[in-house]
């Protein structure tokens, strides 16, 4: 799944900006998009640089000091931020960058691969959410969601064509 969504990255006119990791399905993304043909940015914290899980392949490898200021160095970097299935630092990342949205601090999609449903119970709950009055329905259209990359990403940049720049 994770190599399937980084060859449609690049197929889509994408760069991918991530963990910087080397290991998991990160690495895995990470490798198949460079095997693509794409352009890789990891940001990742000298904690876990200094542990030996930098992708020492990658295009550029962004060094910072902290977890946050990778996040915010992350959110600078890209045009939209998709989660893969993953464990609590995936769900971490995404519901910030989710909230960031919510807030206004930034403009850009944010969206699930629900490859083989493993977002499904996510996105019901958003949506238990919503009726019981957690959410409103503009915050609720903030989580694009998709089972296929290339549908997930004709839905967060309905614009992209494939001579359009990486949208990163």
């Amino acid at each position: 799944m994770a190599a399937r969504a980084g060859a449609a990255l690049v197929a889509g006119g994408c760069d991918l900006v991530y963990g910087g990791g080397r290991i998991g399905l990160m690495g895995v993304l990470a490798d198949a998009v460079l095997a693509a043909g794409g352009r890789v940015t990891g940001v990742i914290p000298q904690s876990l640089a200094r542990a030996e899980l930098a992708h020492p392949g990658i295009t550029e490898l962004v060094v910072v000091a902290s977890m946050h200021e990778r996040k915010a160095r992350m959110t600078e970097l890209s045009d939209g931020f998709i989660a893969l299935p993953g464990g609590f630092g995936t769900m971490d990342e995404f519901f910030e960058a989710l909230t960031w949205r919510q807030l206004g601090l930034h403009d850009k999609p944010v969206g699930l691969l629900d490859a083989a449903g493993f977002f499904t119970p996510l996105l019901r709950l958003f949506d238990d959410m919503l009726e019981a009055g957690f959410i409103s329905s503009a915050n609720r259209a903030l989580v694009v969601s998709a089972s296929e990359m290339p549908a997930l990403l004709a839905r967060m940049f309905p614009d992209l064509s494939a001579s359009a720049p990486g949208c990163d």
